[in-house]
């Protein structure tokens, strides 16, 4: 997705973004009671960091929530459901919703999706400005009829809505969109596909020649979505931004909303003014993949294992604070903590330090909140001055152990002291500096020498998985290495030593993909092998070559 970042002003601004998200699922609440509902991972993320998460749904009454698949379905007593989506209605999410509805004894059937009609007119080839003139709510109407047929009585009672559920706020300054996190922008390579179709159309040379009607209809709708989300918040809002845009896709999303029907009518009775800037993520693919020293938010962030169906939150492992030990099999049992702790003001502001200060300053505000929690508990905290260690911010957590009602009292802050724990301890942490120390080493080294010097120097550390250590570099690791090299070394001078360099790293990194006796999911993706029995091994390290 082309990340963007917005500027207003309007002093308000982030606490009017964040009551927009709360609105926005105030809808769904509003028809929660009775209910069960089924929710996709996009919509849940944006509840777990908007409202806390499915807890939130059962306060308004829900029954059970639900995730959103073709083997759930609701109970026999349980007449009421609702669906809510990031996707448009069409599709494998229509084919969902009509399994969980046949295999059903609904009644009563409402469905969110965070699509807007507008999108969805476009989806089914009618033009945008139909809804303006007067269509209204066409497609809408036509799923309630299918609702209802698909529930076995055109008297039962079926709601389709419009909610634009789009955002996570991570932080009052810092909101994603987790249904757009696998828009990615163009690549020289896709001018190829784009080319391929409209053959009776001129042939586009350059990335910058790409324009809205050149794209597939998918990445049409894609556009379109974002388009209409990023109009729902102004509207909210009241703005009347003025765009900018840095990269190809940017450009194209930038003109698509400055003449999208419904922005240019709500310019009009604006009351504020904001500066949209829109960047292309493939123009720093360097920060994407480099590490940035003293931010322990990010730190964790790449240390922990990603909470199921979240691109933006890790799982905490919480056994220390119970009478289990960490290997006991039946630790399973202990929910995992997160990061995302919106309805407790103390882990909020915790975690707005661990994004916005240097490590040190950072721990050093864990200490303080575990000892200003403690204190409140009439723990028996012991005072040390110094530096802080994760050993230190572990013994203060250990007050806690057992003391259900304590830890009842400050869970939020608990979970993310133990993110902080666990990231320091985690041997990715050590892994992370030296990873900074040998970016460093690279940006140098480029400055003064030539690209296959550099890549000869990275042949001696690609080591086999046999003679690794746990401080040596995985293929993952060379593989983010290599696009950090890339990205930063601007225009090759092609030619025979760099041909040989390459060919030698190449040789060397499949050797050690080959060696791999289990594939990560990264790899997994990217050679399309879980594992190289040793009778293919050959065949498949040609394969990869």
């Amino acid at each position: 997705m082309s990340s963007s970042s917005t500027t207003s002003s309007s002093p308000t601004a982030p606490a009017g973004m964040s009551q927009f998200c709360q609105q926005a699922w105030g809808q769904v609440f509003a028809k929660a009671k009775r209910a069960v509902v089924f929710m996709d991972p996009a919509c849940a993320e944006s509840l777990h960091w908007t409202c806390g998460g499915a807890g939130r749904l059962l306060q308004a009454g829900a029954i059970n929530v639900k995730e959103f698949s073709s083997f759930e379905s609701g109970g026999a007593d349980q007449p009421k459901a609702v669906f809510v989506v990031g996707s448009l209605l069409k599709g494998r999410t229509v084919d969902i919703i009509r399994d969980i509805v046949t295999l059903s004894n609904f009644q009563y059937c409402v469905v969110f999706t965070a699509v807007s009609h507008a999108v969805h007119l476009q989806a089914h080839n009618a033009p945008g400005t139909t809804e303006v003139e007067g269509v209204g709510r066409v497609v809408f109407e036509q799923f309630e009829e299918k609702l209802c047929q698909w529930m076995g009585n055109m008297n039962y009672t079926a709601e389709v809505q419009h909610a634009p559920l789009f955002l996570a706020p991570i932080s009052p300054h810092l909101f994603v969109a987790p249904a757009f996190s696998l828009f990615f922008p163009l690549m020289a390579e896709d001018l190829t596909r784009i080319n391929k179709a409209r053959p009776e159309k001129k042939k586009i040379s350059h990335l910058s020649d790409v324009d809205f009607s050149s794209l597939s209809s998918e990445l049409q709708l894609q556009i379109r979505s974002l388009v209409s989300d990023f109009n729902s918040l102004f509207e909210y809002l009241s703005v009347r931004e003025e765009c900018f845009a840095v990269g190809t896709i940017s450009k194209i999303i930038a003109g698509d909303l400055a003449n999208y029907a419904q922005a240019k009518t709500r310019r009009k009775t604006a009351q504020h003014r904001a500066s949209v800037i829109f960047v292309d993520r493939t123009l720093d693919l360097t920060g994407a993949v480099g590490h940035h020293g003293d931010n322990l938010a990010e730190k964790i962030l790449a240390s922990l294992p990603k909470l199921p169906g979240h691109t933006n939150d890790v799982m905490i492992n919480m056994v220390e604070l119970t009478n289990l030990q960490s290997d006991d099999a039946s630790c399973t049992i202990v929910a995992p903590g997160c990061l995302a702790q919106p309805n407790d003001p103390a882990a909020k502001s915790l975690w707005e330090s661990l994004m916005n200060f240097k490590q040190k300053e950072a721990v050093m505000e864990v200490r303080r909140h575990l000892v200003e929690a403690a204190s409140r508990e009439n723990l028996p905290i012991k005072m040390s001055m110094g530096r802080v260690t994760p050993e230190q911010l572990s013994s203060h957590i250990q007050l806690f152990k057992k003391k259900f009602e304590a830890i009842e009292n400050h869970c939020g802050l608990l979970q993310i002291a133990l993110a902080v724990v666990q990231t320091l301890k985690h041997p990715q942490s050590a892994k992370w500096d030296n990873f900074l120390a040998f970016e460093r080493l690279l940006v140098q080294n480029i400055g003064e020498s030539t690209l296959p010097t550099v890549l000869n120097q990275l042949l001696p550390i690609i080591k086999s998985y046999k003679n690794r250590t746990d401080d040596d570099y995985t293929p993952e690791d060379f593989l983010v290495l290599l696009v950090y090299i890339y990205s930063i070394v601007g225009e090759l001078k092609t030619g025979k030593e760099l041909d040989e360099a390459e060919r030698e790293v190449k040789e060397a990194l499949v050797q050690s993909l080959c060696d791999e006796p289990e594939m990560s999911f990264l790899l997994q993706k990217i050679t399309g092998k879980c594992r190289f029995p040793s009778s293919f091994k050959e065949q498949a390290c040609s394969d990869t070559v």
